[in-house]
């Protein structure tokens, strides 16, 4: 009897011996060693815009994951459960976005490079390709920015969509000209169509109806509008280690797409970068992606051939989940062991949403932050109607979120 005590007592020492520490503070220290050596290396080998490109992107990243800034989730509760403090949230940002938007893109330049909005082509590529975004959306549990901070957040889940987003991206490219050659209208801006004056205006009004119209029916529903309720337990630390508020979350992110436009000249996107990578892994395999019509385009053209850390996408999609790892970990995210094991269902559901996603989003010329978040905050009319057919299409993503496992 004494031997058995003692060999258990042997194998509990040395599995407390074996048990790994509090990984914390090194993941605090690599990514804080990625994002300033990243910048750094930008900074020589690009421009100091693609170094600074960057550490917006880990920027976005943090106040992400600080904030809780979800579109998938936020659309969800109003869904399921008529909560929309997420969607009015959303429509604050789009107005502040605007604000800081419009003298920059009347004037179409600043620091001496051109300025443009994300404005594109309406019409049943945009409708499609939204609408299949909107489902994938919710199978995967995040959208495109949901999915990059979700990886950096310690959710296993966001790599299987993520693989799935890039699969589809390149689907979607392989299709490019069929979609293009469907019926359509061209690019339509509210300021250059109706003038600032009346632009902004119509803008002021579609926000505002948005943000009305999901009060109306929260009160309707629960007497009174939810909020979610954020315990500070940091004091102020919470400035760095969180929680925040989605109305701080939606200010900094408005302020971070304005900063991407005066610097890179376009608005923040995310998804192109998910083609590119797609094109240049099947290329190892002898594939010539060059053959399709999506890289016909020179610009996009350019970027295949060059190094990916010369393209700005990629750079910001990299530093953005670099900066949510570095927010996780001030959170205390990582004082946790990370949950590897998933129901197949959710597993199967997340690589059907990814795949979707990355096929909807190259149809619909950008994802919930390129077409949606910038597309608006551009006043571009195809914005609108990307936000109208992704929420239909979420509706439908919500009722089969069960058979995939997740827990509404």
């Amino acid at each position: 009897m004494d031997i058995v005590v003692k060999k258990q007592t042997n194998i509990q020492v040395k599995q407390e011996t074996n048990t790994p520490k509090n990984p914390t503070s090194f993941i605090i220290a690599v990514a804080l060693v990625a994002l300033i050596g990243g910048a750094l290396f930008l900074y020589s080998r690009v421009s100091w815009q693609q170094a600074l490109l960057y550490v917006l992107g880990a920027f976005g990243g943090f106040v992400l994951y600080q904030a809780r800034f979800g579109f998938t989730t936020a659309w969800r509760k109003f869904i399921l459960y008529r909560e929309g403090e997420g969607i009015r949230a959303q429509m604050i940002m789009m107005l502040v976005a605007s604000i800081f938007f419009m003298p920059l893109l009347l004037k179409g330049s600043i620091f001496g490079h051109p300025v443009a909005g994300n404005v594109h082509d309406v019409g049943i590529s945009v409708i499609v390709g939204a609408f299949i975004f909107g489902i994938g959306m919710q199978l995967g549990d995040g959208c495109a920015s949901g999915t990059l901070y979700h990886i950096g957040g310690g959710d296993v889940n966001g790599i299987v969509t993520l693989i799935g987003f890039i699969a589809g991206s390149v689907i979607a490219t392989t299709h490019f000209d069929f979609w293009m050659n469907t019926p359509h209208f061209a690019p339509i801006s509210l300021i250059h169509q109706l003038g600032a004056v009346g632009g902004f205006l119509l803008q002021l009004v579609l926000l505002a109806f948005v943000y009305y119209v999901v009060t109306v029916i929260e009160k309707r529903r629960h007497g009174k509008l939810i909020s979610a309720k954020i315990e500070n337990k940091n004091g102020w630390k919470a400035i760095y280690k969180g929680p925040w508020s989605l109305l701080v979350g939606a200010l900094l992110l408005a302020v971070m797409n304005a900063l991407v436009l005066m610097i890179n000249g376009k608005p923040w996107g995310i998804t192109s970068a998910f083609a590119l990578w797609g094109a240049k892994f099947v290329q190892l395999f002898g594939v010539d992606p060059t053959e399709w019509a999506y890289w016909q385009d020179p610009a996009k053209l350019k970027a295949l051939k060059s190094p990916l850390y010369q393209d700005t996408t990629t750079v910001m999609d990299i530093s953005l989940m670099f900066g949510a790892l570095l927010a996780a970990a001030f959170a205390g995210r990582y004082a946790k062991p990370i949950q590897w094991k998933r129901p197949s269902r959710m597993t199967i559901g997340a690589l059907i949403g990814g795949l979707m996603m990355g096929y909807g989003t190259r149809l619909a010329f950008g994802c919930n932050i390129g077409a949606y978040f910038s597309g608006i905050a551009s006043f571009s009319v195809h914005g609108w109607i990307w936000f109208v057919f992704a929420f239909l299409g979420s509706i439908i993503g919500v009722k089969l979120r069960p058979y995939c496992a997740y827990k509404n």
